[in-house]
């Protein structure tokens, strides 16, 4: 495909299929939409478009953003074969967008299937392929392998810490057209806090976020049974969010169902989900953010919002702060990590590994000022 004229826009087309990474990304579509030489494209997949995980379309909709194209692919069901048919479903329908919009660049986000699928999309119709969040390490269901794929098929990558940058570096791919840009995630956090400081009493309130990774239903139940059981015990009330739609997650929905109705009246409040800016101020209102989540290691350090990251899901994941605590998937250590939470002084960490806050901006800085020549779209290992 030819380098588009100077005098025309660039296209840039942004794949979000779930609502944590829409969350991460608001601040980014916002960028390239108020870029005047980039075109925003926006596409929309996978859970968006499912009712039982909160049909979180609408919160794109209510954002201002215009869709320009839905793309079904997961059925909703908790099996192997609905993610692997999702997929391919994914692949064919953003191939076909890409096209008809003629679209220039294609950005996706982190690990998931949906941004597999918008990669594999972008580089069989030639376009340039850019990747927020590669070289990540978080062990998930299978999530390395695919942000490590999705690495070697970009041609941009917009990495969040100086070790994510190394280790892309390490995937063999060329040093200028790495860039550190940090963390978009702590973008819209860093203006909510200005706006909404963190209160200086105990809300005795838990903001509980578990999701599935892969393993029977009934060992994800019984773990986030586990879980919330330890909140109960430490007197708190919970505010829990739906899983993703991950292997396993009917799991965690049994078990947050019976937790409901075990609980008294205004103990606990369930959302299938949340707009960003509502999520964001429940962390920072919250004593506690516990489950397994990544906002636990990166957006709650910088809230000042100690967490609790349970399990394997994100293991090996950096930490944005000492108020990160580890626990492992039993009663007792979940308890022990608790307590220690809620015993720690509410503060920011002096060194933020994840940037300041403005990652959204310096990405679209660069979509709108590279050079999408030959010279980017060769994919030569550089070791």
């Amino acid at each position: 495909m030819s380098t588009p004229r100077a005098r025309q826009r660039r296209r840039v087309a942004v794949v979000t299929g779930t609502r944590a990474e829409y969350g991460l990304l608001r601040s980014t579509l916002h960028s390239i939409r108020s870029q005047p030489r980039l075109e925003l494209q926006l596409a929309v997949t996978g859970m968006h478009l499912l009712s039982r995980f909160g049909h979180t379309l609408d919160d794109i909709h209510r954002d201002g953003f215009a869709v320009d194209a839905r793309v079904a692919m997961q059925r909703g069901d908790d099996s192997a074969g609905d993610q692997a048919a999702g997929l391919a479903r994914g692949v064919a329908g953003l191939a076909r967008f890409f096209e008809r919009g003629a679209s220039d660049v294609v950005l996706v986000l982190g690990d998931r299937i949906e941004a597999l699928a918008g990669a594999l999309a972008a580089v069989t119709t030639g376009r340039v392929l850019a990747h927020v969040h590669g070289g990540d390490v978080a062990l998930g269901d299978f999530d390395d392998s695919l942000r490590h794929a999705i690495t070697k098929l970009a041609h941009l990558h917009f990495v969040a810490s100086r070790d994510a940058r190394r280790r892309v570096l390490r995937l063999g791919e060329r040093r200028e057209n790495v860039h550190l840009v940090g963390a978009p995630g702590l973008d819209d956090l860093r203006t909510v806090l200005q706006q909404h400081p963190r209160p200086l009493r105990r809300s005795n309130v838990a903001l509980v976020v578990q999701h599935a990774y892969g393993r029977p239903a009934a060992v994800e139940q019984a773990l986030m049974q586990t879980l919330l059981a330890e909140v109960r015990r430490q007197g708190l009330r919970r505010v829990v969010l739906y899983p993703n739609s991950d292997r396993g997650h009917e799991g965690v929905l049994r078990a947050i169902e019976r937790h409901l109705r075990e609980s008294d009246p205004g103990e606990v409040e369930v959302q299938r989900s949340l707009p960003r800016g509502a999520f964001l101020r429940r962390l920072i209102d919250a004593d506690v953010l516990i489950g397994n989540s990544s906002a636990g290691l990166i957006e709650a350090p910088f809230a000042g919002t100690p967490s609790v990251n349970v399990g394997r899901r994100q293991a090996q994941r950096l930490a944005g702060g000492p108020s990160v605590l580890h626990a492992a998937e039993s009663p007792a250590a979940i308890r022990c990590a608790l307590r220690q939470a809620l015993s720690m002084r509410r503060r920011r960490p002096a060194a933020r590994v994840y940037g300041d806050g403005r990652a959204g901006e310096r990405i679209a800085r660069v979509l709108a000022d590279v050079r999408l020549d030959g010279a980017l779209r060769e994919k030569l290992i550089a070791y």
